[in-house]
């Protein structure tokens, strides 16, 4: 069966993610996925008070923009981490939401070559390699980190479209697949295959799915999508609750998930 986690939206104040992520430790849930969204909590701060807060989650970051972050400064943050508190990271990074990318003047004109440069420098920064590239975005002269990993870090990439699905496949540990059902998973984890044995890749990519579900589904039938998307491919599956008119439910409503969440995780074993 898939790992079952809780995704905290953003659309609470910071000082209630502490809690929350208690709680879900305490209902036995394996993971706590945090996001980086404009303009509300930050990924990597969100996700070191989380990691030191709990003891056993681990704790995810769906996604981190990379328009936003110099690739050497995203890799020292995350060895940081990484090191801090071994095999608990899960790190997404993600070409941004294009609109927001362009509030704050960093909008690329090709978000995909940005991702692609940004990946192949970061995933070797992490192995410890020293990277020199002079690629269209990134730019990296003789860096290599002090403190890389100690171990295996999986480096995530959020994808939807086609080209963003291969770019995982081939060039990822895995792929972040966001408000996903049955019909998306499983012509996506196909893509993310095709693309990664084209790439001389014999391993299997992580296959991470955040589904979005209505607050109050129950546990029955939590562990019933849980098990549906594991049977599809999902390694990891973490769930948003959803508000009657669809956006993310924070606040109280998702003291009620987290505990749905965990009878979900006893069903399924």
């Amino acid at each position: 069966m898939p790992e079952l986690g809780v995704i905290i939206p953003p659309d609470q104040p910071p000082e209630r993610f502490l809690q929350t992520a208690v709680d879900a430790e305490r209902a036995g849930l394996d993971e706590v996925w945090v996001w980086e969204d404009c303009f509300a909590e930050a990924g990597v701060a969100t996700a070191a008070a989380v990691l030191a807060r709990t003891e056993r989650v681990r704790v995810g970051i769906g996604l981190l923009p990379v328009p936003l972050r110099n690739a050497a400064l995203t890799a020292m943050e995350l060895a940081t981490l990484a090191r801090m508190f071994p095999d608990r990271l899960l790190p997404g990074i993600g070409h941004g939401v294009l609109d927001w990318m362009g509030q704050v003047d960093a909008r690329a004109a090709s978000p995909t070559t940005l991702l692609q440069e940004y990946t192949e420098a970061l995933g070797a920064l992490l192995a410890g390699e020293e990277v020199s590239t002079q690629g269209r975005y990134v730019r990296l002269d003789r860096v290599r980190l002090r403190w890389p990993p100690a171990g295996r870090l999986p480096l995530l990439v959020g994808a939807r479209g086609p080209r963003t699905l291969a770019l995982a496949g081939a060039l990822g540990d895995g792929v972040i697949i966001d408000d996903a059902d049955l019909g998306t998973v499983v012509p996506a984890v196909a893509a993310v295959r095709e693309a990664r044995a084209a790439a001389g890749r014999a391993d299997e990519p992580e296959i991470v799915v955040f589904a979005s579900v209505p607050v109050g589904t129950g546990a029955e039938a939590l562990a019933t999508t849980v098990r549906e998307l594991g049977e599809a491919g999902a390694h990891r599956v973490a769930v948003v609750g959803t508000a009657p008119d669809g956006p993310p439910e924070g606040g109280e409503a998702i003291a009620g998930l987290v505990t749905e969440l965990g009878r979900a995780r006893q069903l399924l074993g």
